[in-house]
């Protein structure tokens, strides 16, 4: 047992002795053979070269994108990988959590203290991926059935993004703002706010993060008061989360302020968020939305997240 507790420590303790080493290239250089990589974005060459037209320049894609998911699943497979008996670097192994995706990971990890630094990065990674991989270089129309189910839902697709837009200005620390599906209720949409590398899934409900634990009292009633937190919050997660609804999420925003503050600047957040509606893909989000209502029947947490493709 021990020896499981202390096995991620090392790992950790592996991740920040490598980060701060430079490359040519500018980006932090691991030494791993781990199989985690980072994905290719739908215009991944557009937006390589050009950025994301109205939103991000070529510098602030780079960043928010290139170099951040590189740091994101190179610190991983880092912590996917373990130590024989040579203990050198070079040395270390597969484990069986090497060739498995971001997030298959932080589901299998949600309810896993001692497995925090684990469970962060593979959120923090998939979430990110879900981000970029729901934005296009020029104005992508809403198709009309989607339209349609918006408008039940949310009275107008307006109404949609004034509130949308103002749950993610509202947030005070980083984190992600998604639309997502409930399962319950055919047809219904959502905004759910999850905070760091929180997520949304329900079997990582543990986790969810749906408030910034940094302005809470630990003993303030949250209604789930061991979501997503350290320490003293974590240690006893018997409780399933009143948040906890079957839930898929289809589209999300990133608010993290690297993404945003070497373009917009440190008064910026509410721009960024304009721009960023404008330049979402709103194929790929009626083609989650339709993917999550034909998976429904299998009632898999698993299943469903796979036919999002984005795991």
């Amino acid at each position: 047992m021990l020896q499981r507790l202390l096995r991620p420590q090392a790992a950790l303790r592996a991740v920040s002795s490598l980060a701060n080493k430079p490359s040519s290239a500018g980006l932090p250089r691991f030494q791993t053979r781990g199989l985690h990589r980072v994905p290719q974005l739908t215009h991944d060459a557009y937006f390589k070269k050009n950025g994301i037209p109205e939103l991000l320049s070529p510098e602030g894609f780079d960043f928010a994108w290139t170099q951040y998911q590189t740091l994101l699943v190179e610190k991983l497979n880092l912590l996917t990988q373990g130590e024989t008996a040579a203990a050198s670097q070079e040395d270390l192994a597969y484990t069986v959590d090497a060739d498995a995706k971001p997030g298959e990971l932080l589901i299998k990890y949600a309810r896993r203290p001692e497995m925090a630094a684990l469970f962060n990065y593979a959120s923090m990674a998939h979430n990110n991926h879900f981000f970029f991989n729901c934005l296009a270089p020029t104005s992508v129309p809403i198709p009309d059935e989607f339209a349609k189910e918006i408008n039940e839902s949310c009275s107008s697709v307006e109404s949609l993004k004034q509130d949308f837009l103002a749950a993610a200005n509202a947030m005070f620390g980083p984190g992600f703002v998604w639309l997502a599906k409930n399962l319950e209720r055919e047809g219904l949409v959502q905004i759910v706010c999850t905070y760091s590398a929180g997520s949304p899934y329900p079997a990582a409900h543990s986790r969810r993060q749906p408030v910034d634990m940094n302005t809470q009292n630990p003993d303030a009633p949250l209604g789930n008061q061991f979501a997503g937190s350290m320490g003293n919050h974590s240690a006893n997660q018997k409780s399933l989360a009143p948040g906890a609804l079957d839930i898929q999420p289809i589209l999300c925003v990133n608010t993290w302020e690297h993404v945003w503050l070497m373009d917009y600047g440190i008064a910026g957040k509410e721009e960024y968020l304009e721009r960023w509606w404008n330049r979402i893909n709103w194929e790929a989000v009626y083609e989650n939305y339709k993917a999550v209502s034909a998976s429904k029947v299998t009632r898999s947490p698993a299943t469903r997240h796979r036919s999002l493709g984005m795991l």
